[in-house]
């Protein structure tokens, strides 16, 4: 009798050994749920210098939505999110591409109780707000959005658009500028010589004879 015991303890104690150590490699179930590969960029450095860009979560009148539902950003540049829960549901923020957050919403239907706590998504309880920094290290088209079943498709989404870092334009070599012309000395110009009299042409007369002229 003591050693049935003693046996189903010890194979208790080896299924509780296995679970545990099959939650630490999985995670802690769909509330522990992480990624490792990420399609929207990379995970940001905190130590390094950030945009901060506010983002608030709201419902009401059966519309969800995150604001503002559009920003812009450079490639290259490292952002801070600052996500604020206004409504009064719980909300995520998921940043990836179309394509990974539609696969993931899938999922989500069928793990309700999924939560996030990724470096590109997080789960922010009614009221509170959450922080991500995140480095947007290629061009193109992505979207962050609330993956909880019902709040995608009440309009819980937005779009991120990075745009390529704009190449500076090559250097222009800058042109010596033409020297002017050196000054030239200005030549007095020669004045004429005076024009030399003419030697006068002797007159050779002949003597009048005045006194027949009288008569």
């Amino acid at each position: 009798m003591n050693m049935r015991v003693i046996g189903c303890g010890a194979a208790m104690l080896a299924v509780i050994a296995a679970t545990a150590a099959n939650q630490a490699i999985a995670g802690a179930g769909p509330k522990g749920h992480t990624h490792a590969t990420f399609n929207a960029g990379t995970p940001g450095d905190p130590n390094k210098p950030f945009r901060i860009i506010e983002m608030t979560a709201k419902e009401g009148d059966g519309v969800m939505a995150f604001e503002p539902a559009k920003i812009v950003v450079q490639q290259g540049e490292q952002i801070k999110f600052v996500i604020k829960n206004a409504g009064e549901l719980d909300h995520e923020f998921m940043l990836e591409t179309f394509e990974a957050n539609k696969k993931h919403a899938v999922e989500m239907l069928k793990n309700p109780e999924m939560e996030h706590d990724d470096p590109n998504g997080k789960r922010i309880v009614s009221k509170k707000q959450a922080e991500i920094v995140w480095k947007f290290s290629k061009p193109g088209t992505f979207e962050y959005a609330c993956l909880i079943p019902g709040h995608y498709d009440a309009g819980m989404r937005g779009v991120v658009e990075v745009v390529a870092k704009p190449t500076a334009p090559p250097a222009v070599a800058s042109k010596a500028k033409p020297k002017a012309p050196a000054a030239v000395a200005a030549t007095a110009k020669p004045t004429a010589a005076p024009a030399k009299p003419k030697p006068q042409a002797a007159i050779q007369g002949k003597a009048v004879n005045t006194s027949s002229m009288q008569q």
